[in-house]
Parts: C-alpha cells; sequence; structure tokens
C-alpha cells in the first residue's frame, strides 16, 4: 500500500494525482469506462480542516464542496439509488427485523466515544448487502472509524473504489466536516484524517479536461504517455 502523508486535504488530492497518473495502469472498467488505477493509497492528513480544504486544480469549487457537505450531514431531498446521509444516519435500506431497520450510525459512534472514549468500536457501515449486490450504482465508501487519542477525534476511511479526480476531492471534503461535527457533538477537537482508497483511480478519458490543471500541462509533472496522449492539452500530448 502507497503511503501518502500531506499537511491538508488540498496537498493530499495533488499528489494523489500525481501519483496515480504517473505510476498507475490501464484498465477498462465492467462499464466500459477507460482508467488508470494504481494499487490501495493510504491519505494520511494531519490537519485536516486547515486551509486550503480544496485545491484550486480542482474544478469543484468550496462553495459547491460546502453544500455537499451540508447534504451528507444533514440530508437533502434530491433522490438517488442510495446517498451517504440515508447510509450513515439511517442505515436499513428497507430491511425488516420485527419492523422496518432504521440504524442512525454516527449517534452510536457519538454516543460510544461518550460512554468509553478508548473505544475502538466507533464504527459505521454503508454496504447493504441484500440491496447492494442488485445495484447499478452501489456506494463506494465503506467503512468509516473513528477513536479518541490525545483528547482528538481521529478519523479513518475505507472506499473500496475511489474516481480521486473527480469525487475524492468532494468526498474528503465532506467526511471531514462530518469529522468536525462528531467531534464537536463529544466535546474534543479534531485530530487526524486517514483515507484508504483499495482502488484508487482515474476516468482519464472521460475526465481529460479535468487534468491539465494538476499536471499543469506538464510543468508540474508529466502524466503515463497514454494518458496524456487521450488529454490532448499541451503539446507534451503530441510527443
Amino acid at each position: 500500500m502507497k503511503l501518502i502523508r500531506a499537511p491538508n486535504l488540498a496537498r493530499a488530492h495533488e499528489l494523489v494525482i500525481r501519483y496515480i497518473l504517473e505510476k498507475g495502469s490501464l484498465l477498462t472498467t465492467e462499464n466500459r469506462e477507460e482508467t488508470v488505477e494504481t494499487d490501495e493509497i493510504c491519505l494520511s492528513i494531519d490537519t485536516p480542516l486547515e486551509a486550503p480544504m480544496v485545491s484550486p486544480c480542482s474544478r469543484f469549487k468550496e462553495a459547491f464542496l460546502e453544500e455537499y457537505a451540508k447534504n451528507l450531514i444533514c440530508g437533502s431531498d434530491s433522490i438517488f439509488e442510495y446517498d451517504y446521509h440515508g447510509r450513515l444516519f439511517d442505515w436499513g435500506c428497507g430491511l425488516s427485523r420485527e419492523g422496518e431497520v432504521h440504524q442512525d450510525q454516527i449517534r452510536y459512534i457519538i454516543d460510544k466515544l461518550k460512554e468509553s472514549p478508548v473505544s475502538r468500536r466507533a464504527i459505521a457501515i454503508t454496504w447493504c448487502p441484500p440491496v447492494d449486490d442488485k445495484l447499478a450504482d452501489c456506494p463506494c465508501l465503506q467503512l468509516i472509524q473513528c477513536v479518541v487519542r490525545e483528547g482528538k477525534l481521529n478519523m479513518k476511511i475505507v472506499f473500496r473504489s475511489n474516481d480521486m479526480l473527480s469525487a475524492a476531492g468532494s468526498n474528503m471534503y465532506a467526511l471531514a466536516k462530518l469529522q468536525e461535527f462528531i467531534a464537536g457533538e463529544i466535546g474534543v477537537s479534531v485530530g487526524t484524517y486517514t483515507h484508504i482508497s483499495l482502488v484508487p483511480h482515474v476516468y482519464y478519458k472521460r475526465d481529460a479536461a479535468d487534468i491539465p490543471p494538476f499536471c499543469g500541462k506538464g510543468a508540474n509533472f508529466t502524466p503515463r504517455v497514454d494518458v496524456c496522449r487521450a488529454c490532448g492539452g499541451c503539446p507534451k500530448s503530441k510527443l
């Protein structure tokens, strides 16, 4: 597993994009989309709430991500096959056991760590096997674990699959805001944020227009040749 340490979310996003575009392997997905991916990556961020939380290279700006974070924590009126707010704050997926199942996993984390700050059981999951094995679009985020150490709430995240170019920046921003929310409810400060992606990837053809801001059109780094040719965003792509 590749470990990338960074002081803030923005820098972590920039470093992971560089690593994937330089070191990744090409793969056509089951949906026939062209990706470049690597083995597992762990992003370790010391101060996730420190600016900048959003890389200037990202097409999604902070106002958009603030709304995305609000929807994760508070919910929205939009209808999806699933959403992370529902899976975290009201897990159940229509299942029944002596009535319909409704589990607020975030409240469980808060209550567990208030009761026992040293607990290693403050986790939330999103996957629902009877439902997700039939969904065309199933959750990428799989697990959240929170631990309190030295008076700070550290959050650890696991994604089964992670679109690092166009989704990871939003994911990390919203989850760091969730970390801040949980820490506030417990009455501790925010600690480290650890983001583990088991299959990190970039849709290098679909999202080709989003690549040049990260690589600086070859000035910051040079992606592997297949990515450059697909992008076509600078003279290096013609070499």
